[in-house]
């Protein structure tokens, strides 16, 4: 077995009456690494020991928010996931180290979670202040001794829309692609958004690199940067006929009109979104995987067929859409019973209307 190359070169673990600390040794020049290992803290302290010199002690104070931020940060559980989610979650962190890093997370009641919860616009992003909050104390009570509540249990969740984004219709696809005609950019991102269920991240990294051939058809196989799991998918003619207009050697398949370089997601999505509003449909890129799984569904797919669509680890959220599916399919069947009923009354009997 492998050893696992330390990221920190020149840094040991030093166990005192089982505490563990951090010392960093280099020729003649030694001092201690505070904070959780990977930590901001720590971070500071090691690239300043490398340089000879040791890092100023942290001004945060401990107990605050964004001395609990800062715990977490360093943690285990925070190293663990994925770089995509690392990124989001510190900008949604570095937002409450900025409203209320100053507190004592230990003295907030849940009209203080409320009030920086009405700090956001709109209620998605106003729930994400109470998760992230509700996170944070469920971390204190396991990692750091806290035995305090978590007021952000009890904190009022705003109403969203149960639907989510919107799924976009056929009708709405047709208007897309009749507004953005044959190799163009737009009509080349929503084919591939559509066939392959690709989030934004995974979007802006896709390229021939990720296309192989396989008893003489060709396939598309990506891993996806939120989950790490992978799809291994079939390109269908109407994505493999947009594809075939682009280069060989070509890296990316989304590019920046000014250079060819690639997009952030974030980025990628205001410019798409801005399409749809060119073609007057009120769409984004993950309405369309949602579509592209609804479309799964009402084909009679199964649960682990749209998982692997969607590059999922099971079936939670495919049997959302195979609910849906279902749900139509027997109300039409229920209803073409109701033509074996005799008469329920004038208006109803569909017999009798269409003998007049």
């Amino acid at each position: 077995m492998t050893r696992r190359k330390n990221p920190y070169p020149g840094v040991r673990k030093n166990i005192v009456k089982g505490r563990i600390y951090w010392k960093f040794e280099a020729g003649d020049f030694r001092c201690n690494i505070p904070g959780p290992y990977g930590g901001p803290e720590f971070l500071a302290a090691y690239e300043a020991a490398l340089k000879g010199a040791k890092a100023p002690a942290s001004t945060t104070e401990a107990g605050t928010v964004s001395w609990l931020i800062e715990q977490y940060l360093g943690s285990l559980k925070f190293l663990n996931l994925s770089p995509s989610r690392k990124r989001s979650i510190r900008g949604e962190l570095d937002w409450l180290r900025g409203t209320a890093g100053k507190y004592h997370f230990a003295r907030l009641e849940v009209r203080h979670i409320e009030a920086m919860m009405s700090k956001k616009a709109g209620p998605t992003a106003s729930n994400t202040v109470k998760k992230n909050m509700a996170m944070l104390f469920n971390f204190a009570a396991k990692k750091l001794g806290y035995t305090g509540p978590n007021p952000a249990r009890f904190a009022e969740k705003m109403k969203t829309n149960p639907d989510g984004y919107h799924t976009w219709t056929d009708a709405e696809v047709d208007l897309f692609l009749a507004r953005h005609p044959a190799g163009s950019k737009a009509r080349r991102v929503l084919l591939l958004a559509l066939n392959t269920g690709m989030s934004r991240t995974d979007l802006c990294r896709a390229g021939w690199q990720h296309v192989s051939h396989k008893d003489g058809k060709a396939r598309i196989g990506y891993k996806r940067a939120k989950t790490s799991v992978a799809a291994d998918l079939p390109i269908l003619p109407e994505l493999a006929e947009e594809l075939a207009e682009l280069p060989k050697d070509r890296l990316l398949f989304i590019t920046q009109d000014a250079k060819p370089i690639g997009y952030k997601p974030e980025t990628l999505g205001n410019w798409f979104r801005d399409r749809c509003a060119e073609a007057k449909v009120p769409g984004s890129l993950h309405g369309l995987r949602k579509a592209g799984a609804t479309r799964l569904a009402n084909a009679q797919a199964t649960n682990w067929e749209i998982a692997s669509y969607l590059a999922h680890a099971d079936t939670k959220q495919a049997d959302v859409y195979t609910k849906k599916a279902n749900r139509s399919k027997l109300a039409d069947s229920g209803f073409a019973k109701l033509a074996n009923v005799s008469k329920f009354s004038d208006m109803l009997d569909v017999k009798a209307l269409n003998a007049e």
